[in-house]
């Protein structure tokens, strides 16, 4: 392995995949960009922060790898890296394993963390719905301007943000943020230059960003294809 794992990079310690959920959470829906694909979004950006600590590696045939040592110290990590441990699998079928029950594990996270709020009513008196108000307005704004720089500005990224460019690039959702992220044809080929792993001076080593590549490359299959993952919110 060429690269030293990268410590969690924000002052709240969020992970990689909750960061990813507060940006596409719609705060008044409950529902998430990218929704129908939304497990291999998920289970993309776990195994994204997997790599970034130096806990799983991919080799050319795009098989994942469990790298040993100590408890991750988080919870959701641990469990995932337990479902990965088990035995070398193509990154798809990770993605397959670790994705489905992220979705409600990650906003309980965020309603415990005080970021949002769920908040239960009834449509009509009797078709239930829910809504994911930000709480921490604040925070959320940061975490997008620091996209935003990226994408339009060709800001230089950190290795957590650049990850997370190249995550909702292949997660297909980037149009949907205009214009918030103002969608342009130099957007598009700034995005797709990190969702291939061209990640310029944020890059930490060659196996890290061919990790990336791996796991976007299976993303924005799942997208294509139309697969149908999630649930609805919880």
């Amino acid at each position: 392995m060429d690269h030293q794992p990268v410590e969690a990079g924000t002052a709240r310690d969020l992970l990689l995949v909750e960061d990813l959920m507060l940006l596409l959470l719609d705060d008044r829906s409950g529902v998430a960009k990218g929704e129908g694909t939304l497990h291999w979004t998920l289970g993309g950006a776990v195994l994204m922060e997997l790599a970034l600590r130096g806990r799983v590696e991919t080799d050319r045939k795009q098989t994942v790898y469990a790298v040993p040592g100590p408890s991750l110290g988080d919870a959701l990590l641990d469990d995932a890296f337990a479902r990965i441990e088990k035995r070398p699998r193509y990154v798809g079928s990770v993605l397959a394993e670790v994705g489905p029950p992220l979705r409600a594990q990650v906003l309980d996270r965020l309603v415990e963390r005080g970021l949002v709020r769920r908040e239960r009513s009834r449509l009509l008196g009797f078709i239930p719905t829910t809504r994911m108000p930000a709480q921490d307005p604040a925070y959320e704004a940061a975490l997008l301007e620091r996209v935003r720089a990226v994408l339009e500005d060709g800001a230089a990224p950190d290795p957590r943000t650049a990850a997370l460019v190249a995550i909702l690039s292949a997660s297909g959702t980037l149009p949907q943020f205009h214009p918030a992220i103002r969608w342009s044809n130099a957007v598009a080929t700034r995005a797709l230059r990190y969702q291939n792993g061209d990640w310029g001076a944020a890059a930490v080593g060659t196996a890290l960003v061919a990790q990336a590549a791996a796991v976007n490359v299976s993303i924005g299959i799942a997208v294509a294809t139309g697969v149908i993952g999630g649930s609805q919110a919880q």
